[in-house]
C-alpha cells in the first residue's frame, strides 16, 4: 500500500512538473503569435511523451546519486521518498500560484535532499563522489546553466538581428516564426528527455526499496510509459501562470528573440541528458529569454528577474523543509497510517491553492496580457532599423 502511495504521488508530481514547465518550451512562441495558446500546449505535451522514451541517464543520477542506498531500505526508504516528493509538489504548486518559473526538478532534489537529511542526517546524502553526487550533477549545473544561456542567447541575438538588419521585418518574420515551431518542438522534446527521467529515478528508487528491482536493473518499460503519460497530460493542462510571465513579464519577445532563446535552451538541455545531468530546463530556458533581451538592446524587468532568481535560491532549502517535516510527521505517526495523514495533507494543501487561484484566473483568454497590470518595457536604446539599408 505504502508503495501504490509512492507510485502516485511520483506520478501526480510528473504531472505539476509537466504543467509548471510548459512555459519553458512555448511561452515565446505564444507570445510572439508563432502558435496559437492551445495548439502550443497540445504540440509541447506530444513531444514530452515521445522525448520521455529518449534516454534513462538523468534517471539514474536520481535513483543512484542522491540517497546512500546501503545506509537505508524498505520501509524507511519509500517513506523518504514519499515526503521528498510531497515537499516537491507543495513547493511546485506554491510558485504556480505566484506565476513564477521555479525550477521543478530542484523542488524534487530539494525535497528528497530534506527527508533524508531528517531520517538519515547529513551523511546520508551523496554530497560528492567522483563525478557524482548532489554538488557535482545538481548544485553546479544550476549555477552554471542560466548564465551560459543568457550569454549564448545575448550573442545569438545579437547576430540575428545584424545579420537581418537591411532586410524589410515583415518578410523575415514569417520565417523566423516556423523557426520558432521548430525550435520550441525541440526544447518540448528535449524537456521530456530531461524531466520525464526524474520520476522515472524517483520511482525506480522506490521499487529499489520495495524489493522489485535492484539498483543496477534495467528501467522498467511500464516506468518510462507512466511517467510520460503523467507529463505529457501536465504538458497539455498547460502552466498558463508561469507562460505569461516568461512570455510577457520579463522582456518584450519577437520572433528573432524567441528562435535563439528556444535554439539555445533545447541544446543546452539535449546537451546536459546526454551526459546524465539534470538540469533545470526552468532557470535554463528563463536564461535565454534574460539574454535574448539583452542581445537585442531592450529593457529586461529587472524587478521580475529578482523574483525569479529569489524563488531559485529558496526551492532547494524550502522544498526540503517540507519534505523533513513530512517526514518526521509520517515517522511520528508510524507505518501506513503516518504515511496517509502526509497523504491527505498533500490534497488539503494542493486543493487549497488550486481554490486560491481561481480569485484570479489565468488561460488562453489572457494569457499574452501584461501580468500585474504592468504594461511592456521600453527600450533601453533604439531599436534597430529593421528597413535601414545603408
Amino acid at each position: 500500500m505504502v508503495l501504490l502511495i509512492v507510485i502516485v504521488t511520483a506520478l501526480a508530481f510528473d504531472f505539476t512538473n509537466g504543467f509548471h514547465d510548459t512555459a519553458n518550451a512555448m511561452a515565446t512562441s505564444i507570445a510572439t503569435g508563432a502558435l496559437k495558446p492551445k495548439t502550443a500546449v497540445a504540440l509541447s505535451g506530444v513531444l514530452n511523451l515521445i522525448g520521455a522514451f529518449l534516454s534513462v541517464s538523468v534517471a539514474a543520477t536520481v535513483a543512484k546519486g542522491i540517497v546512500q542506498l546501503n545506509e537505508v531500505s524498505g520501509q524507511d526508504l519509500l517513506v523518504i521518498v514519499f515526503a521528498g516528493l510531497v515537499g516537491g509538489i507543495l513547493w511546485n504548486l506554491f510558485t504556480w500560484l505566484l506565476g513564477l518559473p521555479s525550477s521543478s526538478s530542484h523542488a524534487l532534489f530539494g525535497g528528497l535532499i530534506g527527508s533524508t537529511i531528517a531520517a538519515l542526517g547529513w551523511n546520508g546524502v551523496i554530497w560528492a563522489s567522483g563525478s557524482d553526487g548532489v554538488l557535482v550533477k545538481i548544485v553546479l549545473p544550476a549555477l552554471l546553466a542560466p548564465a551560459i544561456a543568457a550569454v549564448v542567447a545575448a550573442i545569438g541575438t545579437f547576430l540575428v538581428y545584424r545579420i537581418t538588419r537591411g532586410v524589410d521585418r515583415a518578410k523575415t518574420d514569417e520565417g523566423f516564426r516556423w523557426g520558432q515551431i521548430g525550435s520550441a518542438s525541440l526544447v518540448s522534446l528535449a524537456h521530456g528527455t530531461n524531466d520525464a527521467q526524474k520520476t522515472m529515478g524517483v520511482i525506480f528508487l522506490a521499487l529499489v526499496a520495495y524489493g522489485s528491482l535492484g539498483k543496477d536493473d534495467h528501467m522498467p518499460l511500464w516506468v518510462m510509459a507512466s511517467c510520460a503519460v503523467a507529463i505529457a497530460l501536465g504538458t497539455y493542462l498547460g502552466g498558463w501562470r508561469i507562460i505569461r510571465t516568461l512570455g510577457k513579464g520579463l522582456v518584450e519577445i519577437e520572433s528573432p528573440q524567441g528562435l535563439a532563446a528556444e535554439s539555445t535552451s533545447a541544446a543546452i538541455i539535449l546537451t546536459s541528458a546526454h551526459f546524465g545531468l539534470p538540469l533545470s530546463t526552468t532557470q535554463t530556458a528563463t536564461g535565454a529569454i534574460l539574454g535574448t533581451g539583452i542581445g537585442k538592446g531592450a529593457e529586461v524587468r529587472w524587478r521580475v528577474m529578482g523574483r525569479m532568481a529569489v524563488a531559485w535560491l529558496l526551492t532547494l532549502p524550502m522544498a526540503g523543509i517540507v519534505g523533513a517535516i513530512c517526514w518526521a510527521l509520517a515517522h511520528l505517526i508510524g507505518g501506513l497510517p503516518g504515511v496517509l495523514v502526509v497523504f491527505g495533507i498533500l490534497i488539503a494543501g494542493a486543493l487549497g491553492i488550486y481554490l486560491r487561484s481561481r480569485r484570479d484566473p489565468v488561460g488562453t483568454h489572457n494569457v499574452n496580457e501584461w501580468p500585474d497590470g504592468a504594461g511592456p518595457p521600453t527600450s533601453a536604446q533604439p531599436p534597430i532599423d529593421q528597413n535601414h539599408t545603408g
